[in-house]
């Protein structure tokens, strides 16, 4: 059985701590690899590599670290479709999702390309007799990731391309469900010339996690998952002095409108609910219905869902694939049955789901809610799965009240086409990115991604701008060149003049 190791000052690193994890292929239930968990002692082993390599890297040039990234952005786009292929074997997202992910994540390596326009700093010259002030900003140090199981490319380059543009080395922790993908993602580096301990993974659980989070070595975090784990992750490593964002989970909710293309909106209920499996922070799981909006749009979102081709991720003719674990697909599944008998009508019933062939796959069909209740557990829980609740509510103030309660602030849609209704809608609505008529409204690259609310923790959001403010700290100089004729000495408070 393949054994995915650590990759530690430019190289794999076999694990010593002797605990290994299980890697399996969702799609047929088999384990068909296992991955080494590091101790404490090789998450510092990590961070003493990424400490030396900070030593030279964090003085390279601007032109010396974006030409690195130049030529990993090319071996990326070239490697695409084996990255794709790793993260479908894992994880179970169809072939075209996870070339999608990629896509989206070589966006940020571009971004991280014109690293040098970002960092350029501010002069404000003579703001005294012969006195500039000058703005820059400087790296941090060793920084690390900690990325989730749902996109086991995207988060990853969501974080450690900028940061080592920046000049900051990297320490990765990746899903331990989901390994390979990250470690091609170093391999690739290597090739393009990433120096030696500027990006280092190591995989593991919790006590991996609690290293980083401990170590006096590491100046910033960054964390994508669930909101208990995020607000950890952040409670820890604040108190242990570090910078931390945390991106927490989400209940995204779509507001339908009366006068909205309730076909439009049915498509793009379907994409951005059943999309993934649902395995998405941004996946839309409430229909918010307003009037008498609900019956149409549920009709259609019916006759669209029982044309969805579920199976293996690896089958061009899968439109969604398997859910990540048995556990997780039986946790999923007891979501639809548990609103049934809080009063929910199920309008499909997508927990008896098997793929012929592939008995033992962590399979669960699509399922579809109505008269979901902010009471029951369906509507209050992150599912992440393909699970879609209806919640119909008679007014715009209703459906604002309903969506603002959340705790969550992630991402939110509307669907209309009342341009003042929807402008209206992204002022009032409490929550970090919003969609006009767009179901995910995932930012690109050179905007930053991040919720409100219980869907974030820290003071940045991810990528764009903010992504470049974590990962670099101001630092004012100002500076007095005298001419020699200046001279004396003055023992009062310095004055502008």
């Amino acid at each position: 059985m393949k054994t995915i190791n650590h990759w530690i000052g430019g190289k794999p690193v076999e694990g010593v701590s002797g605990n290994y994890g299980p890697v399996y292929n969702p799609a047929t239930g088999a384990q068909e690899k296992q991955v080494a968990f590091a101790s404490a002692d090789e998450v510092d082993a990590a961070v003493r590599a990424a400490r030396e390599a900070y030593l030279t890297w964090g003085t390279s040039s601007l032109a010396r670290r974006t030409a690195v990234l130049f030529k990993y952005r090319e071996l990326i786009d070239a490697h695409r479709d084996e990255i794709a292929r790793l993260i479908t074997a894992e994880h179970g997202k169809v072939h075209a999702d996870a070339l999608g992910e990629v896509a989206r994540g070589l966006e940020i390596i571009e971004l991280a390309c014109g690293i040098p326009e970002k960092l350029k700093g501010e002069l404000s010259t003579q703001v005294s007799t012969r006195v500039d002030v000058a703005a820059i900003r400087q790296s941090l140090g060793v920084v690390a990731g900690i990325t989730p199981f749902n996109f086991p490319a995207m988060v990853p380059m969501w974080m450690f391309p900028i940061a080592i543009a920046c000049g900051n080395t990297f320490v990765l922790k990746p899903s331990e469900k989901v390994p390979s993908a990250a470690f091609k993602l170093a391999e690739l580096a290597a090739e393009a010339g990433l120096p030696d301990g500027v990006l280092n993974i190591v995989n593991g659980d919790k006590v991996a996690v609690d290293a980083i989070l401990e170590h006096p070595g590491i100046a910033a975090v960054s964390f994508v998952g669930s909101t208990p784990i995020a607000r950890y992750i952040h409670t820890t490593g604040t108190a242990n002095g570090k910078r931390v964002q945390a991106l927490g989970g989400a209940k995204n909710h779509m507001l339908v409108l009366p006068d909205a293309d309730l076909d439009l909106a049915a498509d793009s209920a379907i994409n951005a609910a059943y999309g993934s499996a649902g395995e998405r922070c941004m996946a839309i799981s409430v229909v918010v219905a307003v009037g008498d909006t609900a019956d149409p749009l549920i009709g259609k979102i019916k006759e669209r869902a029982a044309e969805l081709r579920i199976g293996p991720g690896d089958d061009p003719a899968s439109e969604m694939g398997p859910l990540i674990t048995k556990a997780h697909r039986d946790k999923v599944a007891s979501y639809v049955t548990g609103a049934a008998a809080q009063g929910a009508d199920v309008v499909i019933d997508g927990t008896g789901y098997t793929v012929e062939g592939y008995e033992d796959g962590h399979w669960i069909g699509v399922s579809l809610l109505d008269n979901v209740t902010p009471e029951m557990d369906a509507y209050r829980d992150e599912i992440f799965g393909p699970v879609l609740s209806v919640v119909r509510v008679e007014t715009y103030e209703e459906a604002i009240e309903l969506m603002n309660s959340s705790p969550w602030g992630n991402g939110t849609a509307i669907f209309t086409r009342d341009g003042g209704a929807a402008r209206r809608f992204q002022l009032e609505v409490e929550a970090g990115m919003v969609g006009v008529n767009v179901p995910i409204p995932v930012p690109v690259g050179y905007h930053s991604f991040g919720g409100w609310k219980d869907s974030l923790f820290g003071d940045h959001h991810i990528y764009g701008n903010d992504g470049v403010h974590f990962y670099t700290r101001g630092k004012v100089v100002t500076t007095r060149w005298p001419d020699p004729s200046d001279g004396g000495i003055n023992l009062g408070f310095p004055r502008n003049h």
